[in-house]
């Protein structure tokens, strides 16, 4: 579809506008400013909080711009602090496909993101049941690398865990078997509070069954736990090895935690972390290599 003209279009632009207005920049951590004419957010704002241009912002707006991708629609909804329900609707405007809940597009919880956003200078991320990784903030971008290119099964972190060897070398050798047995345990606890006729956590386990004989020992064992607590090492190219506390916190119904990553106290840790934002993201293995 080349162009956005069509009434529901047109509804689109009207939808986002609305949102945009009821927000507060008080909300999404930006200042009130003191000449500000808008109810809500600017424009610009909503591009920037979405990782959009401008021009391409305005014209969504306007009703006028190109179909926006799936990928883009999630970012606005989470951009826009939007509902469950208001997330689908705005596929629906957009004429895409409502994504299945626990892929990389999964609707955040606005709560998630609201505290989220008052951790600005610690690592922290948002993640599914199945260690999907929704949403980070720059931190954990430059402590764990970029997320967000994922998708399919891939978009599991679990799933990459077993699959892809490269995925491992974020943590020591010497701490793989540890993180294989946690996470077997984690997604078995996962499985087991999700609705019996819930077929994404089958699939991922069906599937791991067959393709590493790792996992499949570990899931013999039986061992259920979730993972709450647990302090990492973790192998950063320009820091070298950094040890953190990786807290959770945990939804209601389970379904996403909000992990952010404290120094190990004693380790020095401290100092090496506040020098993420000058080193900026770190390469880790994402779609195509």
């Amino acid at each position: 579809m080349d162009g956005m003209g069509s009434v529901r279009h047109s509804e689109l632009g009207a939808f986002l506008r609305s949102r945009r207005e009821r927000i507060r920049p008080a909300d999404v951590g930006l200042p009130h400013g003191p000449r500000r004419r808008v109810p809500g957010l600017r424009r610009d704002e909503v591009a920037q909080l979405a990782g959009a241009s401008v021009d391409y912002y305005n014209e969504l707006e306007r009703g006028a711009g190109s179909q926006p991708s799936e990928q883009m629609i999630a970012a606005l909804a989470r951009a826009l602090r939007l509902s469950a329900d208001e997330r689908d609707y705005l596929y629906h405007l957009a004429d895409r496909p409502v994504p299945a809940h626990g892929g990389s597009a999964s609707h955040v919880h606005p709560g998630m993101l609201d505290l989220l956003g008052r951790v600005a200078s610690t690592p922290a991320q948002v993640i599914t049941d199945l260690h999907v990784t929704l949403v980070q903030n720059p931190p954990a971008v430059a402590l764990l690398g970029d997320h967000s290119g994922f998708r399919g099964a891939r978009a599991s972190f679990i799933h990459r865990w077993f699959t892809e060897p490269g995925t491992r070398a974020l943590y020591p050798e010497a701490d793989h078997a540890g993180q294989s047995r946690v996470l077997v345990a984690d997604l078995r606890a996962a499985a087991a509070r999700r609705d019996a006729r819930d077929t994404e956590a089958g699939s991922m386990i069906s599937t791991l069954l067959n393709v590493s004989a790792e996992f499949a020992a570990l899931w013999a064992d039986h061992d259920v736990a979730v993972r709450r607590d647990d302090r990492k090492r973790i192998n950063h190219p320009g820091l070298g090895l950094v040890e953190v506390n990786c807290l959770n916190l945990f939804s209601e119904d389970g379904r996403q935690r909000l992990l952010w990553f404290t120094p190990a106290v004693g380790t020095g840790s401290g100092d090496l972390l506040d020098l993420l934002s000058v080193l900026g993201t770190q390469e880790v293995p994402g779609p195509g290599r």
